[in-house]
């Protein structure tokens, strides 16, 4: 939700805090670098409390990661200026980075190796519900608004909104207990403490160990080019349905965006559940090169194609269904990569890391947008988008050293 809730706010946002008056590609450029600030607290954030996961624990790491986005959404509400506006970003994209981590990590040492690949792309779907509650919030609220509540802009209702999930701090810290693997593993590094330093330890993750450092260099891999290709390209969905109803009243607009992008993560939920049926019956690694190649191809149509509402509401939930399907194969596949006492390290630095270099995509695409504008290329926008989507390539590419983890126990070691 907290993620949809910036994609739907980043523009009407910027163009408050910018000014009456500031040119598109200017509100674009500053959104990219928002989106660029926004992951790079995102890659900080999964490594920080990967390792504290491993080390405090998966429970314990969760609630920490959950106050801390629920709590900045909030405080960007109340950003006067864009340097708040970053800083506010870079602080809440600490906590959703950890988040990820520590949950998939838990689920997967909790459940029975039979319905492992299930119990992980169930658990990634249903985040696509929490997309789907961002932009039907936005129908409500609408961001454009200058003056939504007692003269505060929609933009600011909705992050202010986002810090409803830190009520589940109380059930997640009544209900939800460490699990066995991790409380065994905890024990051995006890009974054993010249260990210890070698749980949650990157040192250990990327130079004491060549295997794991293949799983590692393999998990970068095919996060980059599904997350670069995500928040680089495929979450700038808004910004291109403005792009396509440019003249027409903030509202339609906002109307059209919210309820597109609703669309766009009901195609997300079925492309996750997609990957995960493919995942489990055929193999990880035909279920990557497939959703790459459907990335590559959707994605370019969509950015070229995408003139009018109607295009909206039926091309965005292709490309979501092709872009999250991704998604769902990394929390099935990267707790798998590694054993218990790296695992929630080696799965944020796979998931999050990652983050540092598709950073530079948002940032490239509104430079790019900017240089093809100053050189009349036509529809800069759209021409930036369709040259970094060749970035899911990279995925097809990376599945050449990729090994295949069906039918196997999580790795110990």
């Amino acid at each position: 939700m907290g993620q949809r809730i910036f994609v739907l706010c980043r523009e009407p946002a910027w163009r408050e805090l910018l000014g009456t008056g500031a040119p598109d590609a200017q509100v674009k450029l500053w959104g990219t670098w928002s989106t660029a600030v926004l992951m790079i607290g995102w890659a900080t954030g999964g490594i920080l409390f990967g390792m504290m996961s491993d080390k405090a624990g998966r429970v314990k790491t969760m609630i920490a990661t959950l106050m801390a986005y629920s709590i900045f959404s909030g405080v960007t509400g109340l950003a006067h200026n864009g340097p708040e506006f970053l800083i506010y970003r870079f602080l809440g994209g600490l906590g959703i980075g950890g988040m990820f981590g520590a949950a998939t990590t838990l689920v997967a040492e909790s459940v029975p190796m039979r319905v492992r690949p299930l119990a992980l792309g169930v658990m990634q779907a249903l985040s696509a519900l929490g997309n789907i509650s961002g932009s039907l919030l936005g129908l409500w609220i609408h961001p454009s608004r200058p003056d939504f509540f007692h003269g505060y802009a929609g933009w600011r209702v909705m992050f202010l909104a986002g810090t409803a999930p830190a009520i589940l701090g109380v059930p997640i810290a009544l209900l939800l207990r460490e699990p066995e693997p991790w409380r065994e593993a905890k024990r051995k590094a006890a009974e054993n403490p010249g260990s210890a330093a070698r749980v949650g330890s990157i040192k250990d993750l990327l130079f004491d160990h060549p295997l794991w450092r293949r799983h590692a260099l393999v998990g970068i891999g095919l996060g980059l080019a599904g997350m670069a290709g995500l928040w680089g390209i495929g979450f700038f969905s808004p910004e291109l349905i403005s792009t396509a109803l440019k003249g027409q009243p903030a509202d339609m607009v906002d109307h059209v965006r919210s309820l597109a992008t609703t669309y766009q993560d009901v195609g997300a939920f079925l492309g996750m559940l997609t990957f995960t049926f493919i995942a489990t019956t055929i193999g990880r690694r035909a279920a990557f090169a497939t959703a790459f190649s459907l990335c590559f191809v959707i994605t370019i149509y969509v950015f070229n194609c995408l003139r009018n509402a109607s295009d909206a509401y039926w091309m965005l939930p292709m490309m979501g269904f092709a872009q999250l399907s991704v998604f769902g194969g990394y929390s099935i596949y990267f707790p798998e990569l590694f054993p218990t006492r790296l695992r929630g390290t080696g799965v944020g630095f796979c998931y999050n890391t990652v983050r540092y270099l598709a950073a530079a995509f948002p940032i490239m695409l509104g430079g790019l947008n900017a240089l093809l504008l100053q050189n009349h290329v036509n529809e800069p926008f759209r021409k930036a988008a369709t040259i970094l989507s060749f970035i899911f390539l990279l995925g097809i590419i990376t599945l050449i050293w990729a090994p295949e983890t069906k039918g196997k126990p999580l790795p110990e070691g």
